[in-house]
C-alpha cells in the first residue's frame, strides 16, 4: 500500500524534493504544532541551528495559538510576541524527521545546503487512553495527545525576474474595455 502525503511533490520537478513522515509520535500535538509553525519555510541549516538553540534554551518557541497559561519570556520578543516555551521533546521528534528527510534528499542527490522546508503538516493522532485514580473512589481519564507529522523539503526554484509593469495598461471596467475594442476595430 502506497503512503499518501498531504502535499504532492513540487510541480514538474519531484526529483528536486524529499519527504519524511512520522506517525503516532508520542509528543504533545499542541507543542509540536507551535514548533513546526516557526520553522516552516526556513532553510534546513537555519532550522537545525534554531532547534538546537531551543534545546539549549538559548532561543524559545513562540506560542501563538495554544498559548493559554503559557508564561512570558524576553526571548519571544524576536517573534513580536511575549509568550514562549522550550518544548524539548517535540523539538527532538522534529529534528529526527528533518534528519530523515535530509538523508532522503541526499539519496536523491540533492545538496543539503540549499534545501528549504517547503511544507510541514501536523495532524492529531488518536488519543492514548489510561486512567488515574482520584480521591473518594473517583476515576478520571488520563490521555496522551500524540500526533502525525509530515515534512517536505525542496530545492528553491530559480528566481524569475519581475515583469516590466510600465507597459501594462489597466482597465477599470468592462465599458472602457468595450470602447477600446470598438476603437481598434474602426481604425483597422
Amino acid at each position: 500500500m502506497a503512503v499518501k502525503y498531504a502535499i504532492r511533490s513540487t510541480g514538474d520537478a519531484p526529483e528536486k524534493s524529499s519527504k519524511s513522515r512520522g506517525t503516532y509520535l508520542r509528543t504533545h500535538f499542541k507543542n509540536a504544532r507551535e514548533v513546526i509553525a516557526v520553522i516552516n519555510g526556513m532553510k534546513l541549516a537555519k532550522a537545525y541551528t534554531y532547534l538546537n538553540d531551543v534545546t539549549e534554551k538559548k532561543a524559545c518557541i513562540p506560542f501563538r495559538r495554544f498559548n493559554g497559561g503559557v508564561g512570558r519570556t524576553p526571548q519571544a520578543s524576536v517573534f513580536k510576541t511575549t509568550q514562549g516555551r522550550w518544548p524539548v521533546k517535540s523539538v527532538k521528534f522534529v529534528l529526527d524527521l528533518l534528519k530523515n528527510a535530509e538523508a532522503n534528499a541526499e539519496a536523491k542527490g540533492l545538496t543539503g545546503e540549499e534545501l528549504v522546508i517547503r511544507n510541514i503538516c501536523i495532524n492529531q493522532a488518536p488519543k492514548t487512553r489510561r486512567r488515574t485514580y482520584r480521591a473518594h473512589g473517583r476515576i478520571n481519564p488520563y490521555q496522551g495527545h500524540p500526533c502525525h507529522i509530515e515534512i517536505h523539503l525542496a530545492e528553491p526554484s530559480a528566481e524569475v525576474p519581475k515583469a516590466d509593469t510600465s507597459s501594462l495598461v489597466r482597465v477599470a471596467n468592462k465599458r472602457q474595455l468595450a470602447q477600446r475594442r470598438i476603437a481598434a476595430a474602426r481604425s483597422a
